[in-house]
């Protein structure tokens, strides 16, 4: 039976078998493995045995064995076997399928290798097993499951986190559940209790820069165009991530399209920055941009940082020269002398 790695905890009150996690996500599969290791150990499955195909002299008739034998320690054992590139061979196949035609209630067996391909789900073994089972794809979720993912770890930590710092995290690991989980138990330790902002991140993420993201993203609304390029060139030469960089251009740009809409619809913006979250010293900021950018210019530069996400997310494309024609975009100027000139 199929079941997704966040299904899993409400399918170990009454352990299976066998599960069978499979999938090129280091955190989930180990996550998981963690999972039904320790709901195994509260049900009085005490001893553990690890075997991995590729280990030298292995023999599968090793696995039959220890299937059968008595437990030294307990009553209860689990098996943990580790198939290298998810297929077990001939000799493998038959004797997983042996096994589980005659399953041992004492012993559960957690099978765990890369991910499988379409045609090693209808293998026969494999549908023994699985009939038998849970299986566990463990995929690297991307876009909207990866928020749920972040959102619900968040949660599980207890951490207090502003949604700016949430779309920081978002942009920063996506792709990357090890690295994310680890930062938010850095996170966890560092936090002590409070809510953190995207500003607060950037110190933790950014300490070692000589300019942040916030301080580009000043230059750029006052329109210094060559102190902007001055850091933006700095931040990549620091090792800034370009997510991070994408995520406050974005941000920024978001909060001008809000701003310019109202206000060629002849709203006061009084009555925005609050609601906004723009206060008193950064709104001369955003007027400044107001004053020289025209709306179809601002949803122009949107359209570039969302070519500029793409190439980043699904061809791995860190394109900073875009980057670069972004940022001179907060000039109105290089909107007529750039025109010809395609981020794409």
């Amino acid at each position: 039976m199929r079941v997704y790695p966040n299904q899993l905890a409400a399918q170990l009150t009454k352990l299976k078998s066998v599960y069978l996690v499979f999938g090129d996500d280091p955190w989930l599969t180990d996550n998981c493995k963690q999972q039904i290791l320790s709901a195994a150990r509260n049900q009085g499955f005490d001893e553990r045995i690890t075997l991995d195909t590729q280990d030298t002299g292995f023999q599968w008739s090793q696995v039959e064995q220890e299937f059968q034998a008595m437990s030294l320690f307990a009553s209860r054992r689990i098996i943990e076997l580790h198939l290298a590139n998810a297929k077990p061979g001939t000799d493998g196949a038959a004797m997983l399928q042996q096994l589980v035609a005659h399953p041992n209630p004492d012993t559960i067996l957690l099978l765990m290798g890369p991910k499988l391909g379409m045609d090693q789900t209808k293998t026969k073994w494999f549908k023994a097993l699985d009939a038998q089972g849970i299986y566990l794809p463990c995929t690297t979720p991307e876009g909207a499951q990866f928020q749920r993912w972040l959102v619900d770890r968040i949660r599980e930590l207890k951490l207090k986190l502003s949604r700016d710092a949430e779309a920081m995290l978002f942009n920063l690991y996506e792709g990357n559940l090890l690295a994310a989980d680890q930062a938010l138990k850095l996170l966890k330790l560092l936090a002590n209790e409070k809510e953190l902002t995207a500003e607060e991140l950037s110190h933790y993420f950014e300490d070692q820069s000589r300019f942040s993201v916030f301080q580009l993203s000043d230059t750029l609304l006052e329109n210094h165009k060559s102190r902007a390029m001055h850091m933006l060139s700095q931040l990549k030469a620091e090792g800034t991530a370009m997510p991070i960089v994408l995520w406050a251009l974005f941000k920024e740009l978001a909060l001008l399209l809000k701003l310019k809409s109202a206000q060629e619809a002849g709203t006061n913006l009084n009555a925005m920055w609050s609601s906004l979250r723009i206060w008193d010293k950064r709104k001369p900021l955003y007027q400044s941009a107001l004053n020289r950018l025209n709306l179809l210019q601002i949803e122009k530069m949107l359209a570039v940082a969302a070519n500029l996400e793409t190439k980043l997310k699904q061809q791995g494309e860190e394109d900073w020269v875009g980057l670069s024609h972004l940022c001179l975009l907060f000039d109105p100027t290089a909107h007529r002398q750039l025109a010809h000139i395609e981020v794409c």
